[in-house]
């Protein structure tokens, strides 16, 4: 079984609006339903799980159903977390126990934020091609900046070798029965303190494989990246 994970419990509203950005309408629907399109059309996704806020469920399904996307995919919500790893073992949890805590050694979770409405469909395939032979898959991006380190954050350090350094993006991919582990073996003070999905899977020992991102595949996260995105929206780039 291939289950999916849309994060959309944040609150923020840097992107300029009185409501949580993954909530504002684009063109006729929510971003969240935007980025949830290419998953429920997907032949990989069996089933979704979305992480939100109780009061925004029923409007999710609404619009989901509006614009004709399989809403009968989507198995359940999870409550949102203190950070974005609690939420996602929030939803691992559902899912091991909707498969009576069995799940089997082939079965997967793809992870994805509902602020990233530019999902395409070329890059999931890239993710579940890439996952034969590993334990999970991310893709990332080529720093372009020289990148400096410092442990003050006043002085410079050193200079990081830049052709080692990469930025990680949502979608993430992992086998299923090895990632809920890696994530409920974990105290939550030590949840609290990880920033990216692979970085418990790491820790836990799975192997993680890289693949090339998607520039276009950005997080929607200040009120500048919310005016690209209507723009793009606009004409039609994406």
């Amino acid at each position: 079984m291939n289950a999916a994970v849309l994060l959309a419990g944040g609150t923020g509203t840097r992107a300029g609006s009185d409501i949580p950005k993954q909530y504002i309408k684009l063109s006729d629907h929510m971003m969240l339903t935007r980025s949830a399109a290419v998953l429920l059309e997907s032949g990989h996704t069996d089933c979704m799980y979305i992480v939100a806020e109780d009061r925004w469920r029923d409007p999710i399904i609404k619009d989901i159903k509006e614009a004709g996307l399989p809403a009968e995919k989507i198995r359940g919500f999870a409550d949102p977390g203190k950070n974005r790893q609690l939420s996602i073992k929030n939803a691992l949890v559902m899912i091991v126990s909707d498969m009576d805590g069995k799940p089997g050694e082939d079965d997967t979770v793809f992870i994805h934020d509902a602020a990233r409405p530019f999902l395409s469909e070329e890059l999931v395939n890239s993710c579940y091609k890439a996952l034969s032979g590993h334990d999970g898959v991310m893709p990332v991006l080529p720093v372009k900046d020289t990148v400096y380190l410092s442990s003050d954050g006043k002085r410079i350090d050193s200079l990081l070798d830049r052709s080692k350094v990469y930025s990680g993006q949502a979608p993430e991919l992992f086998l299923l029965k090895k990632y809920h582990h890696a994530n409920v073996s974990l105290p939550e003070e030590k949840i609290l303190k990880i920033n990216g999905s692979a970085e418990c899977a790491v820790m836990d020992g799975m192997d993680v494989v890289m693949i090339p991102g998607d520039e276009k595949n950005f997080k929607v996260t200040t009120e500048e990246d919310m005016k690209k995105c209507r723009m793009i929206m606009e004409k039609g780039f994406a």
